[in-house]
C-alpha cells in the first residue's frame, strides 16, 4: 500500500519572550502533530530549553541547517537556527528588539525554505507588533511580511473554525472605512480569488455565500443601500463568470447557516463580522490560513500573551490546530499537483 503523503511542515518560534517557545514545545510532543505532517521548528534551542524547563518537559534537540536532516521524531526536536544571539539577554513578557530581530529572523527563514520548494506549509506562532517595529519593519503582521517577501499578488486570510471557511474583505482599518471599501469592484475581486484558492486544493465549484453589511440586508434601502448598488452587483457580476456565488446573506443569520458545512466559504464584509462568529463558536481552534502564497501558511490567531509568558500555563491547542489545517490544506495541494 502506498504510503499517506506527509507535508513538511516549519513551525516558527514566534517572539521568544512570548508564549511561542512554549505553546511549540506542547505542538512538538503532540502525537497527532506527527501523525499528520512532518514538523521541525525555526527558532533557538536555547530559548526552547527554557520552555522546556518551565514546562518540565525532557526534550532533546537536534540541531539542523536544513529539512533534508531532520529525523522528524517525536521527543526529538528537530531546530533550524538562524544566527547566534545573546539569549540570555532574553526575558519573558517584555518587548525587546533582540527578541523582535530573532522573530523576523524565523520568519524570513520560512520563507526562504519555502520559497526553495523544500517545505510544504509553514505554521507560525506569534510576534509581538511593537518588537519588529524597533528593527525597522513596516508591515503591520505576519500576513503583509509573507505577501511581500513572496511578491504574491495577493495575500486572502481565511478562518477556518470547525465547518466554517470564513474570508474577509478588509480586516485592519475602521469600520467606517470598511464600509466604504466593499465596493463591487473589491467584492468581486475577493469572490474570484476565494475561488481560484479552494479550487487549487480540490473543492470542485466552491460555494460562496457573501455576507451583508446592514442590518436585515439593509431592507430594501431602509437601513442603507450598500447591498443593493455594491454588494448584489458583485454576486451577480460572479455568477455570470460561472463561480457559485450566492448572497448577499444578513449578516446575522449567514454564519449560523454556514457553521452546519453548508457553504464552502463565506465572505465577510470585514474584520470583526467574521472574527466574532468564529471565536465565539470555538476561540482556540479559530485559526488562520493565507492564500495566495507560494506554499500553505496557517497561524494561531491569539498575540504573544507576554502576561503569562514563561509561566508553564500557556495553551497549546491554538498551534496544535492550525498545524492540523496547514497539513490538510498541504496534503490538498499535494494530491491536486499530482493529477
Amino acid at each position: 500500500m502506498e504510503e499517506q503523503f506527509k507535508p513538511i511542515m516549519a513551525i516558527t518560534m514566534g517572539d521568544p519572550a512570548g508564549i511561542g517557545p512554549e505553546t511549540t514545545i506542547g505542538t512538538m510532543l503532540n502525537d497527532e502533530i506527527h501523525a499528520c505532517c512532518k514538523p521541525f521548528v525555526i527558532g533557538s534551542i536555547a530559548i526552547l530549553e527554557k520552555a522546556a524547563k518551565v514546562l518540565n518537559q525532557d526534550v532533546k534537540f537536534n540541531k539542523i541547517s536544513d529539512p533534508a536532516e531532520a529525523k522528524f521524531e517525536k521527543g526529538v526536536i528537530d531546530v533550524i537556527e538562524t544566527g547566534d544571539y545573546d539569549t540570555d539577554s532574553i526575558e519573558w513578557g517584555k518587548v525587546q528588539k533582540l527578541a523582535g530581530q530573532m522573530a523576523v529572523d524565523f520568519i524570513m527563514k520560512s520563507i526562504e525554505l519555502g520559497m526553495a520548494g523544500k517545505v510544504d506549509a509553514v505554521s507560525t506562532t506569534p510576534i509581538n507588533k511593537q518588537a519588529i517595529k524597533l528593527v525597522g519593519v513596516k508591515e503591520p503582521g505576519h500576513t503583509e511580511i509573507y505577501q511581500h517577501a513572496t511578491n504574491s499578488p495577493y495575500a486572502l486570510t481565511m478562518f477556518s473554525c470547525h465547518k466554517l471557511r470564513v474570508f474577509f474583505v478588509s480586516r485592519h482599518m475602521s469600520l467606517i472605512d470598511a464600509v466604504h471599501y466593499a465596493t463591487k469592484d473589491v467584492v468581486l475581486s475577493y469572490i474570484e480569488n476565494i475561488d481560484k484558492e479552494l479550487r487549487g486544493v480540490g473543492i470542485e465549484n466552491p460555494l460562496i455565500a457573501v455576507a451583508g453589511i446592514n442590518p436585515h440586508n439593509g431592507d430594501n434601502g431602509l437601513f442603507g443601500r450598500e447591498e443593493i448598488d455594491e454588494i448584489e452587483p458583485a454576486v451577480k457580476a460572479a455568477q455570470a463568470e460561472g463561480i457559485n456565488a450566492v448572497g448577499p446573506i444578513p449578516a446575522d443569520s449567514i454564519f449560523n447557516i454556514g457553521k452546519s458545512g453548508k457553504f464552502d466559504a463565506i465572505l465577510s464584509e470585514y474584520h470583526d463580522q467574521g472574527h466574532i462568529a468564529c471565536k465565539t463558536l470555538d476561540f482556540e481552534k479559530s485559526v488562520t490560513i493565507t492564500w495566495g502564497l507560494p506554499f500553505i501558511r496557517g497561524s494561531v490567531d491569539h498575540g504573544t500573551a507576554f502576561d503569562i509568558a514563561g509561566k508553564g500555563i500557556a495553551n497549546d491547542v491554538s498551534l496544535i490546530e492550525s498545524t492540523k489545517v496547514c497539513a490538510e490544506y498541504a496534503v490538498r495541494k499535494h494530491n491536486m499537483n499530482a493529477k
